[in-house]
């Protein structure tokens, strides 16, 4: 039987067809929105209070809209201006300005967080030993980035729900002056005597 349908298919002419059968495929109309197949089970369901959108030369914009064109500190879901002096150079010269005391804000945090990411600007400049030294003797590790890639870090370790602090000099050195900083607000009470 199988022999006499192989000759009868031998014997069968091709001939081109000038119509084409359009046939549809069908896929999976489910919406996108009802998928949860990667929902993550271990995240929060408020994002980071904290979270960098993009870093430029006019300074590390903040997912919030507000942009700092200086350096700062992220501590605890909170951003501090940073009176940071400026890293001048290559090598040990460039941070001859810098001293334990534009860390001292870390001592006054409990608990203290597991890593300070320094971001040194376009390039990564090793700080010097002190620093490293002052950090670890706190229990904190110290990664030194630039600035892009320790926001980026920050914005991963942030959302993990990590206990994580950022050090950021701009791509651009700027150093806070009173005219950048805006004026505190008094309450009109207070004022008044």
């Amino acid at each position: 039987m199988l022999s006499s349908l192989l000759n009868c298919s031998r014997r069968a002419p091709v001939r081109p067809s000038s119509q084409y059968v359009a046939l549809k495929r069908y896929f999976h109309s489910t919406s996108r929105r009802l998928d949860r197949s990667f929902t993550n089970l271990l995240a929060d369901e408020t994002p980071p209070p904290v979270q960098v959108t993009s870093v430029a030369e006019d300074g590390i914009h903040l997912l919030d809209g507000l942009k700092i064109p200086g350096p700062c500190v992220f501590l605890e879901g909170k951003v501090f201006l940073w009176n940071a002096p400026e890293v001048k150079g290559v090598g040990k010269e460039a941070w001859n300005e810098w001293n334990e005391g534009h860390f001292e804000l870390l001592d006054t945090v409990i608990p203290t967080p597991e890593i300070m990411l320094l971001g040194t600007g376009k390039r990564i400049l090793q700080p010097p030993p002190f620093i490293r030294k002052y950090l670890n003797e706190r229990g904190i590790q110290l990664d030194v980035l630039d600035t892009r890639n320790a926001c980026a870090t920050y914005n991963l370790l942030a959302e993990e729900g990590r206990r994580v602090a950022a050090a950021l000099l701009p791509l651009s050195s700027r150093a806070w002056s009173q005219s950048t900083v805006p004026p505190a607000q008094s309450d009109s009470k207070h004022t008044q005597q």
